[in-house]
């Protein structure tokens, strides 16, 4: 039997509890689970590559060893698709919160599977107490001296605090 490899891309800039809720769903269906940061140079990060892999790696070794072995960090540069087959996933794992969200996940999916159509697409609807979280609120909400503590585990809400009082 080939192992169910689930690809999830995104910024994680930085990582918050809706990420993790997704990747929790994820892992129940996935024998692997890669995420994928999104490297873009026109698009600057709070965090850099390897500080978000340290996060996301350190939140990840308290939930199990299981987790632990069957989650892997990659970055990327170029279009997901080509992540994803480069990396043997066999299917992508988006989050939906809302109406906009699948709207917009539609529109991927659908190009993506013109793109790769053995690569498909699996979504995870967002429990509802981390619905409207977004990686970019976290950003605006702690840069303004906000508690973000229900949108990211501790752990990030530290490294958001040491990264802006830099």
């Amino acid at each position: 039997m080939s192992k169910r490899v689930g690809l999830y891309p995104g910024s994680f800039d930085p990582i918050t509890n809706g990420h993790l809720d997704i990747l929790h769903q994820s892992l129940a269906i996935a024998d692997k689970v890669i995420i994928a940061i999104g490297v873009h140079p026109s698009k600057p990060p709070l965090f850099t590559f390897e500080e978000r892999e340290d996060m996301i790696t350190w939140i990840i070794k308290d939930w199990d060893d299981q987790a632990s072995e069957r989650v892997e960090v990659i970055s990327f540069d170029d279009l997901v698709i080509d992540a994803a087959r480069r990396n043997g996933a066999g299917f992508m794992i988006r989050g939906l919160r809302d109406g906009t969200d699948l709207d917009y996940e539609m529109q991927l999916a659908g190009m993506n599977g013109a793109m790769a159509p053995e690569i498909g697409t699996i979504y995870f609807p967002a429990s509802p107490k981390v619905r409207p979280i977004t990686a970019t609120l976290v950003r605006q909400i702690a840069k303004l001296n906000g508690d973000i503590s229900h949108f990211t585990p501790n752990f990030v809400v530290q490294k958001i605090a040491e990264k802006l009082n830099k």
